[in-house]
């Protein structure tokens, strides 16, 4: 069992004062990221001779991004990292499948994740489910209490779903869900993004198409909230680097909570494949100012 799973049993067990119906284990994934190993948009599913498969997508136009692996981990999940050992598994996996080969000089970048999977007793970590289980406590005149155990990103409006459904008993005035067939936010008014960047271009002519292309991909229609008023580039502020403006910085700053220069380069999107380290330290210093007046002008 992992860390996680005692941590958890235990809130459960004394603050709760319950017993846990399920446990939780933390898998780890792995990513790399190299320079465009084939032409096309298409993708390739590798089957290895484990029986697990790792795909290779084209990403930002650039890069290959491969993965991923499946392994038990145990430490703090705000510290996990590749090892040396998912590095080396990658690199196999993709040069027994292409003539073009890997070493790891060719990493750009590597980036991993810890699932919080249902303890399904499974010795293999590849076959843990990946799906996620419900439980409901409570009766009477106690307050419900529902627990998720696992559960996915590609998988959160299900999980919610079926959350609330559980719940529609206690609360009576609950709508039916809607969220199946609901736009998710920046896809309202647009077709698809190679149109909308098409839009960007014809409005705004002044913006390379490699950033309204990216744009239009990562913030959808939304993009038009960020380029109120701008009519020309240098209303867009300082560039940064790597296609990165300060009014792209002031706008993640303020829709969508981004706080640090990891934050905006590597989670809200992979600028840092495309930036240097000067550039990436002129964002750092340019965020210290925006949080610096931003406690000025709260004092």
């Amino acid at each position: 069992m992992n860390a996680a799973g005692p941590w958890v049993a235990k809130f459960i067990r004394d603050d709760l004062k319950m017993e846990s119906p399920y446990g939780i284990r933390l898998i780890q994934g792995s990513h790399i990221i190299v320079p465009k190993l084939y032409e096309g948009d298409h993708a390739h599913i590798l089957q290895n001779e484990d029986q697990r498969i790792v795909f290779t997508i084209p990403y930002l136009n650039h890069f290959t991004l491969i993965g991923t692996t499946d392994r038990e981990y145990t430490g703090d999940p705000a510290k996990v990292a590749i090892t040396d050992g998912e590095t080396d598994y990658l690199l196999k996996v993709v040069n027994a499948h292409f003539k073009k080969q890997i070493s790891r000089d060719d990493i750009q970048h590597s980036y991993s994740g810890v699932r919080p999977l249902c303890n399904d007793e499974s010795d293999n970590p590849s076959a843990v489910t990946r799906d996620y289980t419900l439980a409901l406590s409570g009766g009477g005149e106690e307050a419900p209490l529902l627990s998720v155990f696992g559960g996915k990103l590609t998988t959160y409006r299900k999980l919610a779903e079926s959350a609330m459904a559980q719940l529609m008993p206690y609360f009576t005035q609950m709508r039916p869900s809607w969220t199946a067939t609901a736009t998710l936010p920046g896809g309202e008014d647009m077709t698809t993004p190679q149109a909308l960047s098409a839009q960007i271009r014809d409005k705004f002519d002044f913006v390379p198409t490699e950033i309204a292309r990216r744009w239009a991909t990562t913030y959808g229609s939304r993009t038009w909230r960020m380029l109120e008023g701008v009519e020309s580039l240098n209303d867009m502020g300082e560039h940064l680097g790597g296609g990165l403006y300060t009014r792209e910085v002031d706008y993640l700053c303020s829709e969508e909570w981004a706080t640090t220069a990891h934050d905006i380069l590597w989670r809200r999107s992979k600028l840092g494949l495309f930036t240097t380290p000067a550039e990436q330290e002129k964002l750092a210093a340019y965020l210290g100012k925006v949080e610096q007046n931003r406690k000025i002008e709260a004092a």
